[in-house]
């Protein structure tokens, strides 16, 4: 494998505003003739659906091309039916005076009215056969004239048209068989590193599952491109080169994953340079900071980020339009909506930042509440239903304020979140599965514990919250923090039975330190890992070391927090911690092994504006379900009883 030495690390060329970047970057397409579409073909009607005009597309033949019947009936001369009404019925010679036509048929010549089968009468006199009428035909009624639709030598659809299922009808209605389309354009996907494997390997320490190329091809195909996905490269500069050469002689754009940030084996950028233009290494955004843009050998090369958000980010951003104009369209324009952010999102000042969010109708407001920012957190791709972009000389946003997000999902759609903001349960994730199922309900949940959740309804930002609030002096669970975080602000609500679960310590399979309680949290060789200030289960631990006399300052690990009870038994099960305070669903998922402590409640509490909302009666409607399989789900868990399930505990 190549080295390089610390001179020939290849750091950051420019870091420049993202419009600069662009602007950089287009001048060198512009200079290889890549800021128009790339060619021309023709294609069959049946293979051009979703493929752009390459031209004005006139018809060749009239539609319909001759008069045609309209209706089943009687082709007739208008002025010989005038006088016919009710009283007078006028009588016509069949064959003669009135002859049969059906839908589609030509008009017979000298006729120029056709009437309705339903509005006659057959009738036989003098060894002739007749049709009674009753009322006088208008000129051309019921008759299709020539060019009605579309006449010989008119536009029927212009260039930069994107073919619909309607279009390739009338195309083929006014003579054409084939249309000239723009070339799809031909992206290759390269991914990069020593470390990557392909999805379903054999995985150890250290492998990481190339899952970005998989996206980074849908992408470009969802954008209209003929796709190739290439094979794993290793981190050889050599091997590396060889393989964009080979893939800019087949593609109009490679796109290479991994590889563009400033360690000693990123050799995008200097392969880039070796082979054509490097026109930008590294653009003021966030997430996607190390993007290489250029062009070589009259194709377009660009380096994407590894991390998943930061790769998708800059594909979308960077190089989706560019695929677009190749094919003579606009990028799409994604709605924009106003909401009011729920939480606190501080910016890198400098830099673009590009936020991901769930959105929710509550009340009367959109709500936008920030997910996990990570540039590798791929699942806050998976669940964003907008971006919040932050200018790159904003600090940021307070909770509260009004932002404006561009949504990625129908509005219509957002519509039907049920956005749930507290306490972490595994069993949110197996509700959510069957209301989307069962009603068509999303449940967009945000992990801020208990009492974060109370908050947040206060702050009227969340249908519904998840809490296990334990009251020290009295003993009860949620009722003490409700009466004071929301009816003493006038918030009435309902506190609705939910789950009962198991919460103990979760440690390795084996349980390798012997630990048995919390008195062993206070040995020397015992590292913990805490849930955040404000959750239900980090209420419960203190009340219970408080119980036992324990400090919590003695203990290793107290203050490192985690959100998740999965997050908890990650940190186990990684080796970062030797044991945490969590739920049975989570060490069970991760293979370790538990020590129950403490049996507890996991309440719903719902503002009574909301539960009596016809919004979340599909989610009552399943709570109160006994068939339902959601019940079943949540006991295959382990660790959940649900004596109380969808029913009212109290009413504050």
């Amino acid at each position: 494998m190549t080295q390089l030495t610390r001179e020939e690390r290849n750091i950051y060329l420019h870091d420049v505003a993202l419009d600069e970047a662009v602007a950089a970057w287009q001048r060198d397409l512009e200079a290889a003739g890549l800021l128009r579409p790339l060619g021309i073909e023709s294609l069959p009607l049946p293979a051009a659906l979703g493929r752009v005009t390459a031209a004005p597309v006139w018809a060749k033949i009239s539609s319909p091309h001759y008069h045609a019947a309209a209706m089943d009936g009687y082709a007739v001369r208008s002025e010989e039916t005038r006088g016919a009404t009710e009283t007078a019925p006028l009588l016509l010679r069949l064959g003669d005076q009135a002859v049969p036509v059906d839908t589609g048929d030509p008009l017979p010549a000298g006729k120029n009215a056709v009437i309705m089968i339903e509005e006659t009468q057959r009738v036989a006199r003098d060894g002739a056969e007749w049709i009674e009428i009753t009322a006088a035909a208008a000129p051309w009624s019921y008759v299709r004239p020539l060019g009605e639709d579309m006449v010989a030598g008119e536009l029927v659809l212009p260039a930069n048209h994107r073919l619909r299922p309607q279009d390739l009808a009338a195309l083929a209605g006014c003579g054409h068989t084939d249309v000239a389309v723009f070339r799809r354009p031909r992206v290759a996907i390269l991914p990069t590193g020593t470390e990557l494997v392909a999805p379903g390997s054999p995985l150890k320490p250290g492998d990481i599952i190339d899952s970005n190329s998989l996206m980074l091809g849908a992408q470009a195909e969802e954008a209209g491109c003929v796709v190739t996905r290439l094979g794993i490269v290793a981190d050889d500069y050599a091997t590396l080169r060889d393989t964009v050469v080979a893939a800019l002689a087949e593609h109009d754009l490679v796109a290479i994953n991994a590889g563009s940030s400033a360690g000693s084996e990123d050799f995008t950028s200097r392969i880039v340079a070796e082979l054509g233009k490097l026109s930008v290494h590294g653009i003021a955004i966030r997430p996607g900071h190390p993007v290489v843009l250029g062009t070589a050998r009259g194709k377009a090369l660009v380096g994407i980020p590894g991390y998943p958000v930061s790769a998708a980010v800059t594909f979308d951003l960077l190089v989706t339009p560019l695929l677009y104009r190749w094919q003579g369209l606009e990028p799409p324009v994604r709605p924009m909506v106003t909401a009011t952010l729920t939480r606190k999102v501080l910016s890198p000042l400098g830099e673009d930042h590009f936020v991901r969010v769930t959105v929710g109708q509550v009340g009367e407001r959109l709500v936008a509440t920030p997910l996990a920012g990570g540039a590798g957190v791929l699942t806050s791709l998976v669940k964003a239903d907008g971006v919040l972009t932050i200018p790159r000389f904003v600090e940021g946003h307070q909770p509260g304020e009004q932002v404006r997000i561009e949504l990625l999902r129908p509005q219509h759609e957002i519509a039907r979140n049920l956005v749930v903001i507290g306490s972490h349960d595994m069993t949110l994730d197996l509700l959510a599965d069957r209301l989307r199922r069962r009603a068509g309900l999303t449940l967009a949940s945000a992990h801020v514990g208990s009492l974060g959740g109370l908050l947040a309804l206060q702050r009227d930002e969340a249908h519904l919250a998840g809490s296990h609030l334990l009251d020290e002096a009295t003993g009860e669970t949620n009722v003490t923090e409700i009466r004071r975080l929301l009816t003493a602000q006038g918030i009435a609500s309902v506190l609705l039975g939910f789950v009962e679960r198991e919460q103990g310590l979760i440690v390795p399979a084996g349980n390798p330190k012997r630990i048995h309680g919390l008195e062993d949290l206070l040995r020397d060789d015992v590292v913990f890992v805490n849930r955040q200030r404000g959750a239900g289960t980090r209420v419960l631990l203190d009340y219970a070391l408080k119980q036992r006399g324990i400090n919590p300052r003695k203990i290793a690990g107290y203050e490192r927090q985690e959100y998740t009870h999965l997050a908890v038994a990650a940190a186990v099960k990684s080796g970062a911690a030797d044991c945490g305070l969590g739920i049975v669903a989570a060490a069970r998922a991760l293979e370790l092994d538990f020590i129950p402590l403490f049996h507890e409640r996991y309440d719903l509490v719902i503002p009574r504006r909301y539960y009596d909302d016809a919004l979340l009666a599909p989610l009552l409607a399943l709570l109160r379900d006994p068939e339902d399989e959601f019940r079943a789900a949540v006991r295959a868990l382990g660790g959940y009883t649900m004596p109380q399930i969808g029913q009212v505990l109290a009413e504050l």
